[in-house]
Formats: C-alpha cells, structure tokens, sequence
C-alpha cells in the first residue's frame, strides 16, 4: 500500500514538473508571437486547463492570437466580448471579431453576425447583411442558420433579397479562394 501510495506522489510530481515545463514552453512562444501558443494559451485560461480559470488572461491571450489573423480566436474574442466574459460586454466588439473570424469561414461566428444584424445589437440594423452572414452559416450546414435566414428573407423586397444573395454568393467565393499571403 505505501510503495502504491508512493508511486502516485511520484507520478503526480513528475507530471506536475513536466507540465511546468511545458507551460513555461508556451508561455515563452506565446511571448514571442507565436500564433498558435497564444491561442492555447488563451483556451487554457479560458477553460481552466492545466492553469486556473481566468478570463481576463483569456482575452489578453486571445487578443494577440486574433490581431495576427487566427480565425478561432478571433470567434472566440468576439464570444468573450458577446458575453461579458474577461471584458465588459460591447456588442460592437463582439460583431467586430465575428466579422473577423466569418469572413474565415467559422461558421458559428458568421451565425451570430447574422443574428446581430438582424436585431441590430452592435451594428446597424440590416436585414441584407443579416441575409448574407445566415446565408454563409447556412451553406456549412450549421444547425438553423438556414431557417432563421429564410425567416430574414421575408423582411426584405425582391430585389433587396436578389442583392443580398448576390453579396453572400461573392463573399463565399473570396472565403474559398482567399488571397496568397505577401
């Protein structure tokens, strides 16, 4: 019994020490720039992962992960923001980072836009935009989104909607064949 109760102890330091170590890895590259330690790091401090829970780390981590591009934590930014989490609640910062991250392709984050333009909670109400953004969840398949575009559609004229298919049409090309990078 005490050799077992042994061999844990040593188990659970030695994984405590090993992960230190890899925390002060990513810290480090987090640092440094790194896209991708900055964005887990802001998941761990989000999700209370391997650090405790702390929100406003989580936003500073995601920030930096989302002013170089990263669409996850771009939507993720704008969730924290949506929901006051880490930050006070700002309807327009949360629609700013969705549009970051929908014009990527995620999905979730083009729903939310959409639903944000059709209520007008951070931006300018516009059924158009509302349209476009639900007409972009929609064409991933995401769970509603065409059911609460196809409920927009009835908001606008015919030739509102005609526009409005066009610009989602075009704004899914260029989301599919974004530009090479420089």
């Amino acid at each position: 019994m005490k050799k077992s109760v042994l061999a844990v102890i040593i188990v659970l330091f030695y994984g405590a020490f090993a992960f230190c170590g890899e925390f002060q890895g990513l810290l480090k590259a987090a640092g440094q720039g790194d896209v991708d330690a900055q964005f887990n790091l802001g998941w761990m401090y989000a999700e209370g992962r391997g650090v405790p829970r702390n929100s406003k780390q989580a936003v500073y981590w995601y920030s930096r992960a989302a002013r170089q591009g990263d669409a996850s934590a771009q939507f993720n930014l704008g969730m924290m923001y949506d929901n006051g989490e880490g930050v006070a609640r700002d309807d327009r910062q949360a629609a700013y980072w969705y549009a970051k991250a929908g014009g990527q392709g995620i999905a979730v984050a083009q729903y939310n836009l959409g639903i944000m333009y059709d209520r007008g909670q951070g931006v300018v109400q516009s059924f158009q935009q509302a349209y476009l953004w639900l007409s972009l969840a929609a064409a991933q398949g995401l769970e509603d989104a065409a059911e609460t575009r196809d409920a927009v559609a009835k908001n606008l004229s015919p030739r509102q909607l005609a526009q409005a298919q066009d610009l989602a049409a075009k704004m899914q090309y260029q989301i599919q064949h974004p530009p090479e990078p420089l």
